[in-house]
């Protein structure tokens, strides 16, 4: 079909690409920017532009449908012609469209990844138009006139273009296009059969938003009169202070500023805080009490008068009375709590108070976090605790400064609030898991907090005056000493917690787990027998940590299932946690076999590894492949691990003759190193001897003893230097049954730290050359010429 658009000719198609609008209405003479991104919606739009450029916009009756059919389009919409196209960043496109004539859709069609439809043109031009047409569409202007007047929201620039327009379907669409309304509204002016219809809903509905709009500009004046009367009542306030002021009444506080001063004056405040509150309620008398900033004073004030800036407690100084209060909420720790002990002494001797800077540093489960509430109770102490994982901002421990909105004091200030004392016992947990950004690096702000020398003057952003932290006894924890920032570590006493043994464990169980089990399942007149045959059972084959947490989970799933029988109605005073109860509460055994080969095998060595979690056996597997001077490490290996590897290559690449190997044996040589777990990230230097143990069976193909663990860190001369983590690499070697272990000579006087419960069974050998363990851990001698045979591997390996 051939119409006239502005002067022009246009062939309208029967059936054209269908673009569904969310929120939108077009209008014919209109020009309209329209965003695309729905990928049915482009394909429309590209097969318009390959064609004739002409899509059939309609409306969608719900934008909340992103997949619409024809039931959810209304029927009539225009056909439009694209007129620009431009490809946004986000991959959305911007297309430019102008309204050419109205259409009702026949049928609607899916197909090439788009919709299209049958149009039925509905054309308004060539209609007759009368008299009673003229009429209707000047009252309409002039309605709309109005409407723009009072619409703040339409340029005034509208009108002189709708004046401009002398034809009246054209007219109309402009005036329908824009008005302000909702999708239906707008969709059944376009939907009216002639321009006189279209008209006379323009008209209705232009009065309404008249009345409307009137009625928001009488409500928005009577606001302003308000605005004025509250102005006029700030005037009348004035005038009244001057008066009092006239006749000697001016310095009469209110009830609020009395209030101010009466707390002021029954405190213990500094001479610096006293005055500076003095200062702030003199200026807060002389403020309206609605004025905006009166509220940021009397907040500031509230915070002055209730910190404890001089409350402090006396520390319990019967040693024989803190000594059973600790030992009676947690089993061994031996360091921390002679580190308190020693507290009081300096505390009896001196008469000083000043707190100590303690760091507990282990793995998850062994008591760092429930040991400062015990510290706080022995010492008779207030306890305040503040997690320190995940904090990013500066703020969190400086505090916001006064001039924000909502600002606030540090959560180093709030805690003290809290506690009602100067002197508590301060937790603050998780050290080693401090972010960082661009809001600031809250490690350095913790340096002033805990550095002895400056925390006496702490200065918080919101309080803008010193506070004294030096009185408090603050308790760090960590589970790594890796992520403390150097400086801060240097302000901390370091106290290693090493995991617990399997006695202790159970000693753990008893005393402390089992009576907080029936007390927090309601069990507390159930006698509960706990055996050794079914806790070590527990402990060494249904967990595997450092700490007692999943021991702790254990138990309580087995007390779980007693009470499911005591609910059902079994009568029973006493029960006991066997092997049997054991094995059918919790199944069966979790951890049965360990990872380590039995027999000796070839390219194969067993390090031990220290972790976040505890110690742990790390196993090296080494194969040679024909290639070329190549060394291959897999294993999620760290930086100081693929060195170590690299190092010990390079000591065996010095030393070939002596294993009877050729000087240029790695030139046609790939070396495969693995470390089993691949998942687990590994570093650290102290698997230096295990890997060139291992690399040196696999190419002299002599097997290594897998019931002997080492471990020590390899030079390039073949020194093994000492390493750390003693504990928890013995304790993981025993739980899985090795009892020789290979360590540096230098590791010597750090064994005898270690309890005597732990090195039980274990048969420790001391080397200061690679030598020495190359001699304990291969069965045959790998030097050439000297190939004797030495110590063999035992059959089986304790469990």
């Amino acid at each position: 079909m051939k119409i006239t658009h502005n002067s022009e000719e246009i062939e309208i198609r029967s059936r054209l690409p269908v673009i569904p609008l969310r929120d939108v209405v077009v209008f014919p003479h209109m020009i309209y920017p329209l965003l695309v991104g729905r990928e049915f919606t482009v394909k429309a739009l590209q097969e318009a532009m390959i064609r004739d450029k002409q899509v059939f916009l309609i409306a969608q009756k719900s934008s909340a449908v992103d997949n619409p059919g024809l039931s959810d389009l209304f029927r009539v919409g225009v056909v439009a012609r694209v007129l620009q196209v431009m490809k946004m960043p986000n991959g959305t496109l911007k297309v430019l469209v102008e309204g050419v004539i109205r259409a009702e859709m026949v049928q609607l069609e899916s197909s090439g990844g788009y919709l299209s439809a049958r149009l039925h043109i509905l054309p308004r031009g060539t209609m007759k138009e009368d008299r009673e047409t003229e009429a209707v569409s000047r009252s309409v202007s002039e309605e709309f006139a109005e409407y723009v007047r009072l619409n703040r929201r339409i340029p005034d620039e509208v009108l002189v273009s709708v004046a401009s327009i002398e034809a009246h379907h054209h007219l109309a669409d402009n005036i329908a296009a824009h008005l302000l309304q909702k999708i239906d509204v707008k969709q059944r002016i376009l939907e009216t059969e002639s321009v006189k219809e279209q008209f006379l809903v323009l008209s209705e509905v232009l009065r309404e938003e008249v009345e409307i709009l009137k009625i928001e500009m009488k409500i928005d004046g009577t606001v302003r009169e308000s605005m004025s009367r509250g102005q006029r009542e700030v005037y009348l306030q004035q005038q009244l202070k001057a008066i009092k002021d006239e006749l000697g009444q001016g310095d009469e506080p209110g009830a609020e500023i009395e209030d101010l001063y009466a707390k002021l004056d029954a405190g213990d405040f500094p001479d610096a805080v006293r005055a500076r509150a003095e200062e702030e309620i003199h200026k807060l008398s002389k403020m309206h009490p609605y004025a905006a900033e009166s509220g940021v004073v009397r907040s500031y004030l509230e915070w002055l008068l209730v910190l404890p800036w001089n409350v402090k407690t006396e520390d319990r100084t019967d040693f024989g009375e803190v000594q059973s209060i600790l030992d009676g909420d947690h089993y061994g720790l031996e360091k921390p709590k002679k580190r308190i002990l020693e507290h009081l002494a300096v505390v009896r001797l001196s008469g000083k108070v000043k707190g100590p800077i303690l760091c507990l540093v282990g793995p998850p489960g062994v008591g760092k976090t429930s040991i400062g509430r015990s510290v706080a109770r022995a010492l008779g102490r207030k306890f305040a605790r503040m997690s320190l994982g995940g904090i990013h901002d500066e703020a969190e421990i400086r505090g916001h400064r006064r001039t924000y909105i909502g600002a606030m004091p540090g959560r180093i200030i709030q805690a003290l609030k809290r506690a009602e004392s100067s002197s508590p016992v301060f937790l603050l947990d998780e050290v080693d898991k401090i972010g960082k950004d661009f809001r600031g690096d809250p490690a350095s702000a913790l340096l002033e907090v805990l550095d002895p020398e400056q925390n006496s003057t702490f200065s918080d952003n919101y309080l803008e005056l010193e506070y004294d932290l030096s009185n408090i006894l603050f308790i760090t924890t960590a589970n790594s000493t890796a992520n403390i920032p150097q400086p801060l570590q240097d302000r901390m006493e370091i106290i290693r917690l090493p995991g617990y043994l399997d006695f202790e464990k159970a000693a753990i169980a008893r005393g402390y787990l089992l009576p907080k089990l029936k007390s927090e399942l309601g069990l507390e007149k159930l006698h509960v027998d706990l055996p050794d045959n079914g806790l070590f059972e527990t402990i060494q084959y249904y967990t595997r940590e450092a700490g007692v947490r999943e021991l702790e989970r254990q138990l309580s799933s087995i007390l779980r299932k007693v009470a499911v029988e005591l609910a059902k109605g079994k009568r029973t005073r006493k029960i006991s946690i066997n092997k049997t109860r054991v094995h059918k509460a919790l199944g069966p055994q979790k951890y049965t076999e360990t990872n380590i080969k039995p027999t000796p095998t070839v390219g194969y060595a067993v390090g031990l590894a220290w972790t976040e979690l505890g110690g742990d056996t790390l196993p090296v597997e080494v194969v040679p492949m024909r290639g070329k001077a190549k060394l291959t490490l897999t294993g999620s290996l760290g930086d100081v691990m693929q060195e170590s590897a690299t190092a010990a290559l390079s000591f065996i690449r010095k030393h070939a003759s002596k294993y009877g190997l050729p000087d240029e044996f790695f030139e046609t040589l790939e070396l495969h190193v693995h470390i089993p777990e691949g998942a687990v990230p590994k570093d650290g230097p102290s698997a230096g001897i295990t890997l060139m143990t291992a690399m040196l069976s696999a190419l002299t193909e002599i097997p290594v003893r897998t019931d002997i663990a080492m471990t020590g860190e390899l030079t390039l001369t073949g020194d093994v230097l000492p390493v750390g983590g003693l504990n928890e690499k013995l304790l993981a070697a025993k739980r899985i049954g090795i009892i020789k272990i290979v360590l540096p000579e230098r590791n010597r006087k750090d064994i005898a730290e270690l309890p005597p419960e732990l090195l039980e069974g274990l048969n420790l050998t001391y080397v200061r050359h690679v030598k020495d363990a190359l001699r304990m851990a291969m069965t045959e001698s790998p030097y050439a010429g000297a190939r004797v045979k030495l110590s063999s591997q035992s059959s089986a390996r304790p469990t």
